[in-house]
């Protein structure tokens, strides 16, 4: 198999992922996180950075290899990458019960720091607390996958919370107002919802910014901690 370059991959901090086919296995040893990463999106780690050994084996604890014409015959290559790629769609990773408890509470923190910055309460129009989020997927029993993207999960979560809290997903437009001498801290920090914008004649700036409702206040602190004197108030 063609060498993919050096790895980086700590044998120490490897795990085994499996693919089973026609009674035969075929393992890699990979890093966990990495390959976290990589479900997430393909194109953020190239794949022979997720392997500790370029090699496909049997039974890598052994040290045994399934012969080349076994390969060729499951994922059409010796190909290391083609291998690793299908054993990775298609396998299962062997976390221990340590790293699978870690990266199920990383990927759950993820799932409710989004719903938490993107819905709010239909009622009182403002942000879940998170821990009340937590909670009520505590409550359900959300089964929390900690290779699947994190946006499908949270779309997943959204769908089974309904009946237990209300969520809302709205948009919200806030206008500011800040004082000349805050304009480009503020004006970085808000760039990439800024709507339009504005100059004045006493010399302070003011913009209209679009972002989700949950992350209203968030948004408003923000900017309040750059520029104490701001004026803020929220457009229909």
């Amino acid at each position: 198999m063609p060498p993919l370059g050096l790895n980086v991959v700590s044998l120490d901090d490897a795990v085994l992922a499996r693919l089973e086919k026609g009674g035969n296995r075929y393992e890699i040893l990979v890093d966990p996180y990495l390959v976290e990463r990589w479900k997430e999106d393909k194109e953020s780690v190239p794949i022979g950075d997720l392997l500790a050994i370029e090699e496909v084996w049997s039974d890598a604890r052994a040290a045994e290899r399934p012969s080349s014409d076994a390969i060729e015959n499951v994922f059409g290559t010796n190909e290391i990458a083609v291998c690793a790629t299908k054993i990775l769609l298609e396998g299962s990773i062997q976390l221990t019960t340590a790293q699978r408890k870690k990266m199920v509470e990383d990927k759950k923190l993820q799932i409710v720091n989004e719903i938490a910055s993107t819905a709010t309460d239909p009622k009182t129009k403002l942000p879940h607390p998170r821990t009340r989020i937590e909670n009520a997927l505590d409550e359900i029993r959300f089964s929390v996958d900690p290779f699947k993207s994190t946006e499908s999960q949270v779309e997943q979560a959204v769908k089974e919370l309904r009946p237990v809290i209300p969520l809302q997903f709205i948009t919200v437009r806030l206008a500011f107002k800040v004082q000349g001498k805050d304009f480009g801290s503020i004006s970085q920090m808000l760039r990439d919802s800024i709507q339009k914008e504005e100059w004045l004649s006493d010399g302070s700036w003011v913009c209209v910014v679009s972002a989700p409702g949950g992350m209203k206040n968030d948004l408003i602190g923000k900017v309040a901690s750059r520029s104490p004197d701001v004026e803020v108030r929220e457009l229909d």
